[in-house]
């Protein structure tokens, strides 16, 4: 039987899983026009489905439907299928010039005019994508000649570890299959556009049983039978598809939906795969209006691999402070990195009165206290909830600190994050703080022994809160001063704060506010520290040895200046 119409000369073998309404809507598209249909069904497709679809289509001459195989991914049944229904194809059609290789999910971009043209203007040429093993780089999971010399006779998805185990086995002993003498493997897209006298050479060629045979227990042989096979027969081979197919990094397939419409249009492909089904918007564009672009346009899937590149980056990168709530990241160290500076204070609201409010009116933004205290999260202005719906729960908190932090960060793009942290908080942040080239940590060793002074408790309980406090502080400080800190960190004792305390402020209050830099002119009220040093004096009487405070005198005052009560002193 010979098709009739304009679009006879190509015909489509179309392989057919799922969504049978959309596949029998570009199945009496391209039949409406006079190419001929031949289309396989998955054996394993439910059987009323199968008979709709077949109904829906009996009213064209030019669909036939091939003998049906089960098409599980990455065995030999893709590859019987496409050979059944290009025989079909060869056998029932005689004005067939070219035969297309399509799936249920492709959609046509361009009229049917289109392909038709460009193919009578290349009668003898080949479209298949056809790469030797060594040129290859795009195959995912380590495999590519061993596809070719070792046996895959187990389903890589359904029986996983039985197919690892068998790999590791051939590799262990060394066992190779040999290749078919005149064979040299070759890989590509599955989706190829073959003269008829190319693919009748392949069906009938004497060895074909030979052939079937070896590539029955290739690792996806949809990718290798023709790509491998049509360097035999073919005299003009184009190493490209016709098809626009894209894959990402895990070697999946992309799936366009409606808001790629413009994205297709701009590749001027014939064919694209993979289509959701559910975008009707595309469907409808591209089959009502039999496609877009220049009829002379050459097919370039290039002009989009831009985006794409840029898709894989974002995908496998991620934005710095962003990770996507559907997974972690393998290598979170630059993923989860946040997304702008913060700033860190140790030991500052414990040493001056109001910290947060002074450095809040110097700085103009809005500073936090502990974020990290173990009751809950001590957001500015005492708010229970922040930017982004976070909560004040320490437990959801402490779920995932560094996932809380990046939240934080990131919500409030724009406004610079200030919170206090110390030795008596949750120490799980610490490192990713440390590691995190967005943090500047300002800490002021041993000033946690300030409200411990400044406390009415019993003696020995503020000993051995000391001691503790101090080997968290240590470890702390250990961790600052590592060689994979990316933070940047300044540390003062409490001493040497305590000496000069104005150099310091200024240089956080030009950090914090770089455009508006000037002189301070009122600093926050250092606590009375008046005794401190007996203080610690009777912590080594007592037998604990406070050593991250600096030097001070047992007797004498340390405060460079006596604050006049009432309001922070200034500066003049």
């Amino acid at each position: 039987m010979t098709a009739g119409g304009p679009g006879g000369s190509v015909g489509f073998v179309m392989l057919c899983h799922t969504a049978f309404d959309r596949a029998a809507q570009v199945a009496r598209h391209w039949a409406a026009q006079g190419s001929p249909v031949v289309i396989h069904v998955d054996r394993r497709a439910d059987r009323a489905e199968v008979q709709r679809f077949r109904d829906g289509l009996a009213d064209l001459a030019g669909v036939r439907f091939a003998p049906r195989h089960a098409c599980e991914w990455g065995t030999f049944g893709i590859v019987a299928a496409t050979l059944d229904a290009a025989t079909v194809m060869l056998r029932d059609f005689a004005g067939v010039r070219h035969v297309m290789l399509v799936s249920g999910s492709c959609l046509p971009l361009r009229p049917l005019a289109d392909l038709v043209a460009y193919l009578d203007a290349r009668p003898r040429t080949d479209f298949i994508e056809s790469v030797t093993t060594e040129d290859v780089g795009w195959t995912v999971g380590g495999l590519n000649i061993e596809r070719f010399t070792m046996r895959f006779p187990f389903s890589w998805r359904r029986r996983r570890r039985l197919f690892d185990a068998y790999v590791a086995l051939q590799r262990r002993i060394g066992w190779r299959r040999r290749i078919p003498a005149g064979l040299v493997p070759h890989l590509g897209s599955q989706w190829w556009c073959l003269t008829r006298r190319t693919l009748a050479a392949i069906l009938e060629d004497p060895r074909r049983a030979s052939h079937d045979r070896y590539f029955r227990h290739v690792w996806i042989p949809d990718e290798s039978y023709f790509q491998t096979l049509v360097r035999l027969h073919a005299t003009d081979v184009e190493s490209r598809s016709l098809t626009l197919s894209k894959f990402d990094f895990q070697g999946k397939p992309h799936v366009f939906y409606d808001d790629h419409l413009q994205l297709l249009r701009r590749s001027d492909c014939f064919v694209a795969r993979k289509i959701w089904p559910h975008a009707g918007k595309l469907y409808a564009a591209f089959l009502a209006a039999g496609g877009a672009g220049p009829a002379a346009a050459e097919p370039g899937p290039g002009k989009i691999d831009r985006l794409f590149a840029k898709a894989a980056e974002r995908r496998v990168k991620g934005r710095a402070g962003l990770i996507m709530q559907s997974r972690l990241p393998a290598d979170p160290a630059e993923a989860g990195r946040t997304a702008a500076a913060y700033s860190v204070f140790q030991g500052f609201s414990d040493l001056f009165e109001n910290f947060e409010t002074w450095l809040g009116k110097v700085a103009g933004t809005r500073v936090h206290g502990r974020l990290f205290a173990p009751d809950r999260v001590h957001f500015a202005g005492g708010e229970t909830v922040w930017t982004g719906a976070l909560s004040d729960s320490a437990a959801l908190r402490d779920y995932d600190p560094a996932a809380f932090l990046r939240n934080l960060v990131w919500n409030t793009r724009g406004e610079r994050q200030c919170f206090q942290f110390g030795p008596a908080d949750d120490q799980a942040i610490a490192p990713v703080v440390a590691r995190d080239a967005n943090a500047h940590v300002s800490v002021i060793t041993g000033a946690w022994a300030v409200p411990l002074f400044r406390s009415d408790q019993p003696f020995a309980d503020i000993r051995r809160e000391a001691a503790r406090l101090q080997r968290i502080e240590t470890d702390h400080l250990a961790l600052l001063r590592g060689g994979a800190v990316r933070a940047r960190v300044r540390i003062w004792s409490l001493a040497e704060f305590v000496e000069s305390p104005m150099e310091p402020l200024q240089l956080i209050a030009d950090e914090i506010g770089p455009r508006a830099r000037r002189a301070l002119t009122e600093v926050p009220r250092l606590a009375d520290l008046s005794g401190f040093g007996r203080f610690l004096q009777n912590l080594r009487n007592q037998g604990m040895q406070p050593v991250l405070m600096g030097d001070f005198p047992v007797d004498d005052d340390p405060r460079p200046i006596t604050p006049r009560r009432g309001k922070p002193y200034l500066v003049k």
